[in-house]
């Protein structure tokens, strides 16, 4: 068999976050139940959470059974191919349990293909690595070009635990007087796949993991924005930067990592 190419994959991509968006948004309606916590009292995962999972690998594992599977709330599958998809099948968990309609489902095949889907909008983000990203199938609008950080609406998220949040609310303290204002919706995907298109002029956040960011990242770099690691230090695990490439060393003087 040959290799797929990387709008093959994408199309596997949209399958698989599109099957789990049903569950999610009737769960999302009703409410969702069985709520645990994972890593501190605030970190939560949903029954919803692990339905969608499920519901992603199955497909998977039946369109691409050798390739390696990544979720946030299962295990770690090896695949035999060197491809492996990296899944957050309900980015935005907070969100989702209160109500507030800013989450999402990611899926990406690492370094090629991803979705950021936003079922409640009906906008499905998508990129296959060498193509245009793509808004419900039109060309994605143009990433921000704003060079001026006083100008820049600028987006991040917080950790779970509180000495990372007290580090995290120092690094705010020296963003927020130097910029146009800052956003903090609760969902590194969407967040990632709004700077993409142009909604938000910037996006940083410590504390990420790669289901968070695996497709938005594509996203941003095939819109020409420009996106680095943080490194962490000082209380703050590693981290992600996005941003228009004349932005992004003023950024990320401010930010200090």
């Amino acid at each position: 068999m040959s290799a797929p190419d990387n709008a093959e994959l994408l199309a596997v991509a949209v399958a698989a976050a599109r099957a789990a968006a049903p569950e999610l948004v009737e769960r999302f309606a009703r409410g969702a139940v069985n709520v645990t916590s994972k890593s501190t009292d605030t970190d939560l995962v949903s029954d919803a959470d692990l339905a969608a999972e499920r519901t992603i690998r199955a497909l998977l594992e039946r369109e691409r059974p050798d390739d390696a599977i990544m979720g946030e709330e299962g295990d770690d599958t090896p695949g035999t191919t060197g491809l492996r998809w990296v899944v957050d099948p309900l980015d935005g968990t907070i969100d989702y349990l209160y109500g507030h309609p800013q989450w999402c489902v990611s899926v990406a095949c690492e370094g090629r293909a991803g979705v950021v889907l936003d079922p409640i909008r009906d906008e499905l983000f998508a990129v296959a690595v060498g193509q245009a990203p793509t808004l419900n199938g039109a060309p994605l609008p143009p990433a921000s070009t704003v060079e001026e950080l006083g100008s820049a609406l600028v987006a991040t998220g917080f950790g779970y635990a509180a000495d990372v949040r007290a580090a995290q609310a120092a690094i705010v303290a020296r963003v927020l007087p130097a910029v146009r204002d800052i956003r903090r919706a609760g969902s590194a995907a969407l967040d990632l796949a709004w700077i993409a298109a142009g909604r938000l002029d910037a996006y940083y956040e410590h504390g990420v993991k790669p289901w968070d960011i695996a497709a938005g990242v594509l996203l941003c770099e095939s819109a020409g924005l420009h996106v680095e690691p943080l490194a962490g230090g000082d209380g703050l695990p590693q981290g992600i930067l996005a941003a228009p490439a004349g932005l992004a060393d003023e950024l990320l003087t401010l930010i200090g990592s």
